[in-house]
């Protein structure tokens, strides 16, 4: 499965994001999918999960502002960024494998990553 995401860039505090994570390959088999984001300094970090029905969870500290979806038509994942915050600033990654019940955003879930794509928020 490869992995591409885009839709990244520089915003000010309280602006909005949507990030695309376009997949391709054996995405059948992957429908276990999340959003990771590193800041400089610090460990990646689970932002999103979303589970082969759908179902999602959140990291606390985006719950309300960030949302996960995907399109299994066109198999592409995203992640709607609202209300951004400096500290939201970090590279983003988005993450695939297997089939779960039940959202995973544990790093060791995921087999593919993809690229990593940088949101920058001024304040």
């Amino acid at each position: 499965v490869q992995l591409v995401e885009s839709g990244g860039g520089s915003v000010q505090a309280g602006g909005s994001l949507r990030l695309p994570c376009a997949a391709s390959g054996d995405t059948g088999r992957s429908t276990c999918m999340g959003w990771f984001r590193q800041a400089p300094g610090k460990e990646r970090e689970g932002v999103a999960g979303i589970d082969t029905a759908g179902s999602t969870s959140y990291a606390d500290s985006v719950k309300g502002r960030f949302t996960i979806s995907k399109d299994n038509t066109k198999n592409i994942l995203y992640l709607q960024l609202n209300s951004l915050k400096p500290e939201d600033t970090a590279m983003y990654y988005c993450a695939a494998d297997g089939v779960c019940y039940g959202p995973r955003q544990k790093e060791s879930d995921f087999g593919y990553w993809g690229q990593g794509i940088q949101v920058t928020v001024s304040s």
